[in-house]
């Protein structure tokens, strides 16, 4: 939770959440929340999976390791590896999006599109938190038509306790400067006023209860009715078409220019 601020109230939900995102900075506990979530869900009884919408920059940082760079960036360039990571993530995302769609399951996501404007400005030259430069403008166009996430959480970690996290995992580094860089892009990103903060500094158990109390409403995992599904079902595959137009134009502009 940012210090010196209240706990926003959650927004009521009406029917069974299709779509739940956990976003945060790197040691924010993601990963190990949207299993732990989409297990808790499933044992209660409601179709929910885990999906995972990675940008790359970790097997790019191991590759780069195995070739004696020090990371992804340092292997292809800012640019482009910023490039490459949304692209890989627009990807991810989408196959995640028409599982959704064929399977009717919730998907508990790992990462969704808030997180890649949040990587633009922290790994940007000089990070200026506040400010929306070209490259976030471009990938906003790519990732405009896909819906928000029923639920978006924002696993809010100090900077400190996500390094220490990030060090006892050990196959990864994050300097702290990108970290407080990362930490100070969610609060700013103009999506923010619509995440659940859920303060994540704490054990697994106590931040997976805290999400759980948001969701345990039964009105809230509600199956959608039948009208509403088809419409959902429609809506996603006019939605798949056109986000493929927007992207690839969005896209080619952005390669044109790292390249």
């Amino acid at each position: 939770m940012v210090p010196g601020l209240a706990p926003r109230p959650a927004p009521a939900l009406r029917r069974r959440p299709r779509t739940i995102a956990l976003v945060g900075i790197d040691g924010s506990g993601k990963t190990t929340q949207a299993h732990l979530l989409a297990s808790a869900l499933a044992d209660r009884g409601v179709p929910a999976r885990y999906r995972r919408n990675a940008g790359g920059r970790r097997w790019f940082g191991r590759l780069a390791t195995a070739l004696g760079r020090g990371d992804g960036e340092q292997l292809l360039g800012r640019r482009a590896m910023l490039f490459v990571e949304s692209v890989l993530r627009w990807l991810a995302i989408l196959r995640t999006l028409l599982r959704r769609v064929l399977t009717r399951e919730t998907a508990v996501m790992d990462r969704y599109a808030v997180c890649q404007y949040a990587s633009i400005r922290a790994h940007a030259e000089n990070p200026r938190p506040e400010r929306i430069n070209r490259a976030e403008r471009r990938a906003r166009l790519a990732y405009r038509i896909f819906p928000e996430p029923d639920v978006t959480f924002l696993l809010d970690v100090t900077p400190e306790v996500a390094y220490d996290r990030i060090e006892r995992r050990g196959y990864d580094h994050e300097e702290m400067s990108y970290l407080r860089a990362a930490a100070a892009a969610y609060r700013a990103l103009p999506e923010h006023a619509g995440f659940v903060v859920i303060d994540a500094n704490g054990a697994p158990e106590q931040v997976q209860a805290a999400l759980l109390a948001h969701l345990k409403s039964p009105e809230r995992l509600r199956a959608p009715r039948p009208v509403a599904a088809v419409v959902t079902h429609a809506r996603a595959l006019v939605v798949t078409v056109a986000t493929l137009v927007a992207a690839a134009t969005a896209l080619t502009l952005q390669w044109a220019e790292v390249f």
